[in-house]
């Protein structure tokens, strides 16, 4: 994960590096309100991770000609478990790394039961190009990175500090990663991280009906994961996930709003097989305010279906809706744009991350125009 983090520091880096070879800024800059669109970052879910995600989209306008370049680096933490696991965890005393008897012992439980305890990292780079008008193409390379992290702790100290139930944290040792599923559809225990490495790579097509919006615009994409290698334990379902997604932009001076619907025909493995595939839809709600003339902050709401069924568990939590909140802010430096977000989930607690963060650094003679 080290290793993540040094090259997005690079390339931030990178971008200062390319305003100071950029035409002045009096001749470059944005207008005063300009809008890029909804934040990025993916859904990090664990459960469905591996599907194709349509990313949320961007509100550049380039003309035909131009490219541009996102790196992003997104992390997040994941403590989720069954009723019957929570309540065999806060029954211990003190701490302990998970091993073969509480693994025996959570297998045990009558009904079905499950923990997910893990964190990771993806980096993702993505190339776009204008080749005509309203036309745009992009490819995106991906590697992830599982890892027991760093953020137990101040999970745990804020859940203290705001009287939240610690739900079997402090039974557990911190910053360690336990995947544990016994499901009717299967079984899965894994007592070591997963291997990390390069994920599928995607690929997509963008249509814009308005040139140069000052009002409203509608986007439609589409996009194809290819899938590499075959089957490859938490890294590649092996199987090629076909998406599209219908984004309409609305822009008022400051503001900006955002709404989109997608679907994606995917095999939904994960870290548990499911069964089969499926068409997955997400909606996405969004608002950004351009604060400064250089900085813009986001808002934006999440919701999608589980990628269970009831041929894979009748536990409730991993068969609810999957509801996050994302709140972000945006600063451009010349041709380049700089992105912290950070995401939390909602409602349903056990089938996603605790909290995610986004880190991202887009470069593109567009923000310079």
């Amino acid at each position: 994960m080290r290793a993540s983090f040094g090259l997005l520091a690079a390339l931030f880096a990178a971008g200062a590096w390319a305003q100071s070879s950029a035409p002045a800024e009096s001749e470059t800059k944005p207008g005063p309100y300009a809008h890029y669109g909804l934040l990025r970052a993916r859904d990090l879910t664990p459960f469905g991770f591996l599907r194709l995600d349509m990313r949320p989209a961007h509100a550049v306008s380039a003309p035909a000609g131009t490219w541009g370049v996102e790196v992003e680096l997104d992390y997040q933490n994941t403590w989720a478990m069954s009723d019957n696991v929570k309540d065999y965890l806060e029954s211990l005393n003190g701490r302990r790394k998970i091993g073969p008897a509480e693994i025996q012992a959570i297998r045990a439980l009558p009904g079905e039961s499950y923990l997910v305890d893990l964190e990771l990292g993806l980096l993702d780079v993505t190339y776009h190009y204008s080749f005509a008008d309203r036309w745009e193409t992009y490819a995106s390379v991906r590697a992830v990175d599982y890892t027991g992290g760093f953020l137990d702790g101040g999970i745990e100290a804020f859940h203290k500090a705001f009287g939240i139930p610690s739900s079997g944290r402090r039974a557990v040792e911190r910053n360690d990663t336990n995947i544990i599923f016994n499901l009717k559809s299967t079984q899965v225990t894994q007592p070591d991280i997963p291997d990390s490495g390069v994920l599928d790579p995607v690929v997509g097509l963008r249509y814009r009906f308005a040139r140069d919006p000052t009002t409203w615009n509608l986007v439609v994409e589409g996009a194809v994961k290819v899938p590499v290698g075959g089957v490859r334990p938490f890294l590649s379902t092996g199987h090629w996930d076909v998406g599209t997604q219908v984004t309409l932009q609305g822009f008022m001076e400051r503001h900006a709003a955002y709404a989109s619907l997608a679907a994606v025909y995917a095999k939904v493995s994960d870290v548990v097989p499911t069964a089969g595939t499926k068409v997955v839809p997400t909606a996405i709600l969004g608002y950004e305010y351009t604060w400064t003339e250089r900085t813009n902050l986001n808002a934006q709401f999440y919701a999608s279906p589980s990628v269970f069924s009831h041929k894979d568990t009748d536990l409730d939590d991993l068969l609810r809706p999957k509801y996050q909140v994302s709140l972000g802010v945006r600063h451009r430096i010349g041709a380049s744009l700089l992105t912290f977000g950070f995401t939390e989930n909602i409602a349903n607690f056990n089938n996603t991350p605790d909290i995610g963060f986004q880190l991202g650094w887009a470069y593109s003679p567009a923000f310079a125009r």
